[in-house]
């Protein structure tokens, strides 16, 4: 086979997989999808797939870096505040009518790391505003949703910075074929069986009833307190509408939520976080009740800070994520510069809002009750990585028993 058609099965097959095991059924369901202009051959092949699942309209919303880098430096400075609110509204009714939210990513890492942090964070705060409405029916898996990658110029030539542009894309192409499962011989079966191994790592999780996570390691001494009645998740899981989906391809982790004042003591990122075009790297904090209270990056500070004030959930924790170090995207060596794969290399925590679905009895709360049950609210929802071959974690009993859960990264 050649090439060129190799690459065009592989590409299919990823369609495919975005369709029938990311989204998981679109049979009468509209579908929102964003992607950059770089992702139209992927873009395409999707649609193909999910107008042959059944779905009744693809709508797609092409993203342009280089327009995203004009604003930022010629626009007034006015344009910082502004958001596209009519557009998320517009997104928003979408998924309450039933629609499917597909996202395929592969920005620049590094797109704005040369502008000014208070314009930045302006603009991002603006856009998590105006796009509340929609991210809440998605953080309560209202609706079934994915995310899937495509490769880019920008994107390529920051992981294989030493390759020709398109011997870059052409790397990144295989990287994410092969941490997405899509370059077997029948993709579908390969997820359902990662989806089982996920499963079962949950159950055992959730047998264990743990009311903490110890973590320990070079830089990190991080007791992460858990909420009551917190459920592991990880790989499919079901949303309100009763579609079987998976959120994440790839996905390697399996979560849960913290509880939002029972966070102490301190942590390392083990990995730099690409956050909106900004690459923060070498960050280090320490929690104390539950909220940052130091912070340090070797890069991109001034950013780290500015998302920390975005507002009071900002500094606490939304979500805490068990990854082995052995898994298939740590073992490709690569780092990716993106958060859909670097997260699945690593234990991650996130910054902001948390899924209440991994809290039982959280389906009728509003949002003081689920304040008030530990659940934390935010504008964000940021994972960074703090899990490496060097780090130890403890499951915390109620009674302060420790067993252990990962040692040197790798499952006890």
């Amino acid at each position: 086979m050649s090439g060129q058609a190799d690459f065009a099965e592989k590409l299919d097959k990823l369609a495919r997989l975005a369709v029938n095991v990311g989204l998981g059924s679109v049979s009468g369901q509209e579908v929102v999808m964003t992607a950059p202009l770089d992702a139209v051959a992927l873009v395409r092949r999707i649609t193909h797939h999910a107008y042959a699942a059944g779905a009744t309209l693809v709508t797609v919303l092409y993203n342009d870096d280089q327009a995203a880098l004009d604003r930022f430096q010629t626009a007034s400075e006015a344009s910082f505040d502004q958001a596209p609110g009519w557009l998320y509204e517009g997104m928003a009714a979408a998924f309450k009518s039933g629609a499917a939210r597909l996202a395929i990513v592969g920005e620049d890492p590094s797109l704005l790391s040369a502008q000014d942090p208070a314009k930045v964070a302006r603009a991002n705060r603006a856009r998590s505003i105006a796009y509340r409405p929609a991210l809440d029916l998605i953080a309560r898996a209202a609706i079934n949703w994915t995310i899937v990658a495509a490769a880019t110029p920008a994107w390529a030539k920051t992981v294989f910075p030493d390759l020709a542009e398109d011997q870059a894309v052409d790397a990144l192409w295989a990287a994410i074929f092969k941490a997405s499962r899509a370059d077997g011989a029948d993709p579908v079966a390969d997820w359902a069986a990662h989806n089982a191994t996920l499963r079962a790592r949950c159950d055992l999780m959730n047998a264990k009833r743990y009311s903490a996570l110890h973590f320990r390691g070079p830089g990190t001494d991080l007791r992460v307190g858990l909420a009551d009645g917190h459920i592991w998740s990880g790989g499919s899981s079901r949303a309100e509408n009763g579609i079987l989906y998976n959120a994440n391809i790839p996905t390697e982790e399996i979560y849960t939520t913290p509880h939002r004042v029972r966070v102490d003591g301190t942590v390392s990122a083990t990995k730099p976080l690409s956050y909106q075009g900004t690459l923060i790297t070498d960050i280090s904090v320490r929690f104390a009740s539950g909220a940052i209270v130091e912070a340090h990056a070797s890069s991109g500070a001034d950013v780290l800070r500015r998302i920390l004030e975005t507002d009071e959930g900002a500094r606490r924790l939304g979500e805490v994520a068990l990854v082995p170090h052995h898994s298939p995207i740590s073992e490709s060596g690569l780092l990716f510069y993106n958060t859909l794969f670097d997260e699945n290399a690593s234990c991650h925590i996130a910054l902001g809002q948390a899924y209440a679905k991994t809290v039982a009895g959280t389906d009728l709360m509003d949002g003081p009750a689920l304040l008030a049950a530990g659940i934390n609210q935010s504008l964000i929802h940021i994972d960074w990585m703090i899990g490496s071959g060097d780090i130890d974690i403890d499951g915390i009993g109620a009674g302060g028993a420790a067993d252990p859960v990962m040692r040197k990264g790798a499952w006890a």
